[in-house]
């Protein structure tokens, strides 16, 4: 499903579900309050900190040693660290792989 108006994401997993959605049906959590008196807030957030786990597992992979995904992430200091450092000597680009590979997709930054 791609994220449209009458979609939102689940806060505890990432997963796009219908809007008028009350429970995740990826993670099985209450994304909404089912009673009582309600105040409906729409918040529109820019969705510059959704980030597409495609892209950064690719740049993880080719460029991981370079810091390529970490940029992509928008974090730029630790880009420039595993740039100077071959990705903390290959440590800290393997654990990023599997770390990537375990993250929803789309996913939050």
């Amino acid at each position: 499903m791609s994220y449209s108006y009458n979609t939102k994401y689940c806060m505890y997993c990432g997963e796009i579900i219908p809007f008028e959605a009350v429970i995740c049906p990826q993670c099985g959590r209450q994304v909404e309050n089912s009673g009582g008196d309600q105040h409906v807030y729409h918040h529109y957030d820019d969705m510059s900190h959704v980030k597409d786990k495609g892209i950064a597992l690719v740049l993880c992979l080719l460029f991981g040693v370079l810091g390529a995904h970490k940029f992509y992430e928008g974090k730029i200091g630790m880009g420039i660290l595993y740039l100077l450092t071959g990705g903390l000597l290959g440590i800290g680009w393997l654990i990023d792989l599997f770390v990537l590979l375990f993250k929803p997709n789309p996913y939050y930054v």
